[in-house]
């Protein structure tokens, strides 16, 4: 495993697209934060400041989901997943020290772009109102974004494992992010609206960043994320029974 996980690193550390890709997903979660701190007209005491200035985190996944489709898809377009698995013969092994260095660059990640947004709603809120995390929920909601990006990272490499097409893979993590919550919205019916919310991986899995109005939301926070690892944790075990299975 040490001589993999190694490997992945490796590959990782001293490709310029993983790089640019984290960074982006930093620059993009504190950029869209900052905005709707800048432009926040609440007022309200009830007002959840906290996941205001996380708001970012919605558009961050993007480049995460990205960066994991390609750790293994672009190995497959480029025909060097055939010189990893020759050098890794167990790929349950190759799968694992992927997921595992992903889950370590993808943490890191988060937690800067998660202290960044929470910096500048502090700083860009009226009246400083974004709330210091010291609280039992405004921890959770400041932690739990990062374990959310971590998952979708997770999730996105076992829907690439699956697919083994960077084009196909971003296009079905993307969609499943991003156009079912759209669709959710489309339903007239509230229970079915409802239900869509609960398990869709990303609107369950934000309920993370609530600290307000909790009997409100459509699933509880830390049910939410629960879906997000749910959905990983199939993808991955998708991905991993087809690697096996499958020729190179």
């Amino acid at each position: 495993m040490r001589p993999a996980l190694h490997a992945e690193w490796t590959k990782l550390r001293t490709v310029a697209g993983p790089s640019w890709l984290l960074l982006g997903a930093i620059a993009a979660t504190v950029a869209l934060s900052a905005g709707a701190a800048s432009v926040a007209t609440c007022t309200s005491t009830g007002c959840d400041t906290t996941r205001l200035t996380l708001i970012g985190v919605d558009l961050g996944q993007a480049p995460v989901a990205i960066l994991a489709v390609l750790v293994i898809s672009g190995e497959y377009g480029s025909g060097m997943i055939r010189t990893t698995l020759a050098a890794v013969p167990r790929r349950t092994t190759v799968l694992a020290a992927k997921a595992v260095a992903l889950t370590g660059v993808v943490a890191v990640t988060g937690t800067v772009a998660v202290l960044g947004s929470s910096l500048a709603g502090r700083l860009l809120l009226p009246g400083h109102r974004a709330v210091s995390p010291v609280d039992g929920p405004t921890l959770r909601a400041v932690v739990g974004p990062v374990l959310y990006l971590v998952l979708i990272a997770l999730f996105s490499l076992g829907v690439a494992t699956a697919v083994r097409d960077s084009g196909t893979g971003i296009g079905v993590v993307l969609g499943l992010l991003y156009i079912v919550p759209i669709v959710s919205q489309t339903i007239g019916d509230p229970h079915w609206q409802r239900l869509l919310r609960q398990i869709a991986p990303m609107s369950a899995g934000l309920t993370i960043q609530a600290t307000t109005d909790l009997r409100g939301l459509p699933i509880g926070p830390w049910a939410g994320l629960g879906v997000t690892a749910g959905w990983a944790v199939a993808a991955l075990s998708a991905g991993s029974l087809l690697l096996r299975r499958r020729d190179a």
